[in-house]
């Protein structure tokens, strides 16, 4: 399949920053067809899936289940290159701690809070450092602890450290990308990271998993 006649979907099931994530994708991939959809039959036949998220934890997975695409997201992350961003990582995830809530259960762990202490503010948001702790296509072109743009008050911790892609402190140190088989995930923006995150979306635009 050419580039020219690739499809990227972005799922589309009421919550996430989906316009934004739109356009950084169509300038870094204007050969391509990206859309917003929320038909579960446009995901399945999309070449690519990029699956946002914003907001909280139990709103998301109730739209996500209410608007019927549940199915269709586990069967995308399972057989096409995928990319989950922000809320979207952390729905691959079996359990949150943010109101006690399943998640997809596509990869083995748990999201947690972070412990309040004094001093620390949370949510998490702003602009902070990604180690590369593992290599990927998705890293080539951008420097080993680059910036992203971060808004979260929970994060992933993946059963396994194995799939761990990069890792970000605050204070301590918390897996911040995940990558396994045809899925990579962020729990920051790309969308809003400048530079480095328009060539992360490229990257994918572009992959061969």
């Amino acid at each position: 399949m050419s580039r020219a006649s690739q499809r990227i979907s972005i799922v589309d099931y009421g919550m996430g920053n989906l316009r934004s994530v739109q356009k950084a994708l169509q300038h870094v991939a204007p050969e391509a067809a990206v859309e917003i959809s929320s038909d579960p039959a446009r995901i399945r036949g999309a070449d690519r899936v990029v699956f946002p998220g914003q907001g909280a934890m139990p709103d998301c997975m109730r739209s996500l289940n209410e608007s019927g695409l549940g199915e269709a997201v586990g069967e995308a992350a399972r057989g096409k290159p995928f990319l989950g961003l922000c809320i979207g990582q952390q729905m691959l995830f079996e359990h949150s701690a943010e109101g006690d809530t399943p998640g997809l259960g596509l990869v083995a762990g748990r999201v947690r809070g972070f412990t309040r202490t004094p001093g620390l503010k949370i949510p998490h948001m702003g602009w902070n450092e990604v180690k590369q702790v593992a290599p990927h296509p998705l890293w080539e072109g951008i420097e080993d602890e680059s910036r992203f743009y971060f808004v979260h008050s929970f994060y992933c911790d993946p059963a396994e450290s194995a799939i761990a892609a990069g890792e970000t402190r605050y204070p301590d140190a918390f897996t911040s990308a995940i990558a396994r088989d045809n899925i990579f995930a962020t729990q920051f923006h790309p969308e809003k990271s400048s530079v480095a995150g328009l060539r992360l979306l490229r990257n994918f635009a572009h992959w061969d998993p």
